[in-house]
């Protein structure tokens, strides 16, 4: 079983909250026997617009096809005045084509996929960035089952906290083990029927 998880920080460098949610959250898919792959949009070229492939040529035809070969996509984001990142935005933007096909009346190529979300913040918005991605999965023919969302709001997550990564661990490890232990779990079981 493979999950992909698309890494929305705004670092391209260096080490964030979300990239070390996801890295704690990633044990929990191992447990599982999910094999995933972390893909930092931040890396990569993605150029504005609403289809697979664009006239510029860009990295998205390659993650779209990592998208269509896995069970399992989750987003990772950053709350930024409560909203996702704009990286993110732009892989949602993306996939608009699926919408296309769907009204076109065929199948989404989506159909049968799992998918989860990931979010860190300082202050509240998760339940809103949490509804907007449940929202658009469903619209695209990706299945949400219940606890598939770890979201952690923390002051720790301010920009100014510098906390280390050992910090962050602990404090996820101490404070969402059951809810990211519970959330691999329904993935899993979803995946597999």
């Amino acid at each position: 079983m493979k999950a992909i998880i698309l890494l929305a920080t705004l670092k391209n460098k260096g080490r964030s909250n979300t990239e070390t949610l996801v890295d704690f959250f990633g044990k929990y898919l191992s447990k599982r026997n999910i094999d995933f792959e972390v893909i930092k949009l931040a890396n990569h070229h993605i150029v504005p617009g609403t289809y697979t492939k664009m006239e510029t040529i860009d990295d998205w035809p390659a993650i779209y096809q990592k998208i269509i070969d896995a069970e399992i996509l989750l987003f990772a984001t950053p709350i930024w005045w409560n909203n996702h990142s704009s990286e993110l935005q732009r892989c949602i933007e993306r996939l608009d084509e699926v919408y296309d096909i769907i009204l076109e009346g065929k199948d989404s190529p989506l159909e049968g996929k799992i998918g989860g979300v990931i979010v860190t913040g300082d202050s509240d918005g998760v339940e809103h960035v949490t509804g907007n991605i449940a929202n658009f999965f469903c619209s695209i023919g990706i299945t949400v089952p219940p606890y598939t969302s770890l979201g952690v709001i923390w002051e720790g997550h301010s920009k100014n906290a510098k906390k280390t990564k050992a910090q962050l661990l602990e404090y996820y490890q101490n404070n969402y083990g059951e809810d990211a232990q519970a959330m691999a779990e329904s993935l899993s079981k979803a995946a597999e029927k």
